[in-house]
């Protein structure tokens, strides 16, 4: 079930994203657009329409929350893969975006992804009260910017430099703001979205955000690159500390395993409801790309 569910909500995404830019104009830009936010597990948009069924609301109102999400996701990538940040050539298997077309369009396909993504959640269809859709709106901002994702995003650039590596507190830090954010608020927009306490969903989701990024940096060293899509062994060559690094691969797989074993924990008022939240969960740990 949850493989078809994840392959459902990827299909309905990717069909609301080419629907939104079918109405933007025929240019370069546009084109970069769709490009960018083509492939991909769509695993941001999995949870929040999961999510937000537990809560009775279903993919014909939380689809554009989802989409919204895989659009700052996406503008994410392709800032980060730019020559000033990771200097990343391929993603998803492809040439990124900045190696296709250039820098520049690179940084304008970024920028024109953010905006969609608040465009979306601004939008009637996403929530009929203006306040749900204001929540939306504002707690995304919070796990995107200053506070969350491109906090991270700093935090990572300065451990390139720092004359002491990072400990595992100082890269939990990182990473939850980096990664488990945007994750974070991928699972709490069900919730809102009905008005309901996001407490559970927000547990669930602190645990799987961290599960996450751990399985990336065992990836890093262990992983197949042509699975992964990516180039591997990054962090590794630029002496950057990780979860592997400081814990230990065994110790870190341990890791991994037990704060999965919390998320699912965070879901037991749910019950069978939240079966493929569960699956989500051990998905995370067991993917290869």
């Amino acid at each position: 079930m949850f493989e078809n569910a994840l392959a459902q909500a990827a299909d309905e995404v990717s069909a609301c994203l080419t629907q939104t830019l079918a109405r933007y104009p025929n240019v370069p830009l546009t084109d970069a657009m769709r490009y960018a936010v083509t492939g991909g597990k769509r695993l941001r948009a999995f949870l929040v329409i999961e999510g937000a069924r537990l809560y009775g609301v279903y993919p014909r109102q939380s689809i554009w929350a989802a989409a919204a999400v895989e659009s700052l996701h996406a503008y994410s990538l392709v800032h980060d893969d730019l020559p000033c940040m990771d200097n990343d050539d391929l993603r998803r298997g492809l040439p990124t975006v900045h190696v296709k077309w250039d820098e520049a369009t690179a940084v304008l396909v970024g920028d024109a992804l953010q905006t969609l993504a608040f465009d979306l959640l601004a939008r009637k269809e996403c929530a009929p009260k203006a306040s749900t859709r204001i929540e939306l709106i504002q707690t995304m901002a919070w796990a995107s910017g200053g506070q969350g994702m491109v906090l991270g995003q700093m935090q990572d650039i300065a451990s390139e430099t720092a004359l002491t590596p990072l400990n595992l507190d100082q890269i939990t830090e990182l990473q939850a703001n980096k990664t488990g954010a945007l994750i974070q608020w991928s699972a709490m927009a069900g919730p809102i979205l009905a008005g309901q306490d996001v407490g559970p969903l927000r547990h669930y989701a602190n645990a799987l955000g961290l599960a996450f990024q751990i399985a990336d940096d065992i990836m890093d060293v262990e992983g197949d690159a042509q699975k992964a899509g990516k180039r591997l062994n990054k962090d590794t060559e630029a002496g950057k500390a990780t979860f592997v690094s400081l814990l230990g691969m065994d110790e870190a797989k341990k890791r991994a395993s037990d704060l999965i074993d919390e998320a699912e924990s965070a879901l037991a008022p749910f019950g069978d409801n939240a079966q493929n939240l569960r699956e989500a969960a051990r998905f995370v740990i067991a993917r290869e790309s």
